[in-house]
């Protein structure tokens, strides 16, 4: 199974340098390594003109967000969702939800925004921008606009392209207030209509629950925890509602997405025991159990033996 490319900042440069041949250093914004955190904003004309690649982007989870203004039709798959633009379109990329997106035509104009959680919140640590509902997991944030909105959210790109050349010593607080606009923005705006019935739609959603689920492991020290312990979990990444992902993989694959999990959740426990020397505590809490007692009758009830006795 092809995994999902887990996607930095770092390499989202390091991409662009490589189709377009520009170098890394003449990409990023002057005097970035000044401010908190990471911002740049692109032309989408200028990126188009130089890489030669194909249309279709493979699904991935970035470790940024990017707000995109695109004038062009495309199309953007979920894990069960399937939208399709004919004229332009906004679209909000989180780090949770991973997505594919493709264009339909040669022609792709516009502008997009890269930043990470650090730089929206700035000073200001009580930002979040997964407390903004644009970002939230549960919909599918790409939104049909009209050649009016259009113009009025290029304008906003055009600001942050004309601030972010400046010398202004404040200029980056001034592009947060940009951004910060293109999110209110979009969250007046109306989702643009699913279309439904989507052939690929089960098979998307299984790939991407498998592929969540195995990057939970391996447990390789321990202070590290399972992010992802439940269907809910799991359920609210892919932005589905947990009764649908759970008819999905008992129908593909006989068990639910519990014994899915739990028997991946079993296998690492067994490996953790015979190949490591952390205590029973240590798993427990690298496994994601809140106590020890809990991850023992876990144990026992699926292997017949305790964790103590199947590690001697």
């Amino acid at each position: 199974m092809r995994q999902i490319e887990n996607t930095s900042i770092e390499d989202f440069y390091k991409e662009i340098a490589e189709n377009t041949g520009i170098e890394v250093n003449d990409l990023l914004p002057p005097d970035i390594n000044k401010n908190i955190g990471h911002f740049n904003v692109f032309k989408i004309a200028d990126m188009i003109r130089e890489v030669k690649q194909t249309k279709r982007m493979p699904y991935n989870r970035r470790s940024y967000y990017k707000i995109s203004l695109i004038r062009g039709k495309n199309r953007a798959e979920y894990a069960d969702k399937v939208i399709e633009i004919e004229t332009n379109a906004l679209l909000f990329a989180t780090p949770r939800v991973p997505y594919h997106y493709y264009a339909l035509e040669e022609d792709q104009e516009g502008s997009f925004c890269v930043f990470t959680a650090d730089f929206l919140s700035g000073r200001n640590t009580s930002i979040v921008p997964d407390d903004y509902p644009i970002f939230q997991t549960g919909g599918a944030p790409i939104f049909e606009i009209s050649e009016t909105q259009t113009m009025e959210l290029q304008s906003i790109f055009e600001k942050m392209q004309k601030e972010i050349i400046t010398d202004y010593p404040f200029k980056y607080d001034l592009i947060r207030n940009y951004v910060m606009e293109l999110i209110h923005y979009g969250q007046k705006l109306q989702p643009a209509p699913v279309l439904q019935g989507s052939p690929n739609a089960s098979k998307r959603i299984i790939s991407l629950f498998i592929e969540l689920l195995e990057r939970q492991f391996p447990i390789e020290s321990p202070a590290q925890r399972l992010g992802l312990r439940t269907a809910g979990d799991y359920a609210e990444r892919l932005a589905i509602h947990v009764n649908h992902l759970n008819r999905i993989l008992k129908e593909n694959t006989g068990r639910t997405t519990t014994e899915i999990i739990n028997n991946r959740i079993l296998q690492e426990a067994k490996i953790l025991l015979k190949q490591t020397d952390w205590n029973v505590s240590e798993i427990a809490y690298g496994l994601g159990f809140e106590e020890v007692a809990h991850f023992s009758n876990f144990f026992k009830k699926r292997a017949a033996i305790t964790p103590v006795s199947f590690r001697s």
